[in-house]
């Protein structure tokens, strides 16, 4: 199962973003795997739980990505981290 957003976040996914993005991902049921959307086709997927994964995909504000997850809790973990990359996460605290 896929999930297309647009990232939100004034600095993409950088450091803050994918901080909060990699934990979300981490306590989630099911592994997400995340992509950055180019000319309208997904690019090669990293693990949504890996900040240097995340900060290797280049993504900026304003682009897209998709996110993909398998299993009975997909559809609810897609909707619960698209929900988190439509907001400008930037000066959102981080869990130690």
């Amino acid at each position: 199962m896929q999930r297309r957003v647009t990232i939100a976040s004034a600095v993409g996914l950088h450091a803050r973003p994918a901080t909060l993005l990699s934990q979300a991902a981490a306590a989630q049921p099911v592994p997400v795997r995340i992509a950055k959307v180019t000319d309208g086709a997904a690019g090669a997927a990293v693990d949504a739980s890996s900040v240097l994964g995340l900060m290797t995909l280049g993504v900026h504000h304003g682009e897209e990505v998709e996110l993909s997850a398998e299993g009975d809790s997909a559809a609810t973990v897609l909707e619960e981290l698209a929900d988190l990359l439509s907001r400008d996460l930037d000066n959102e605290p981080v869990n130690a």
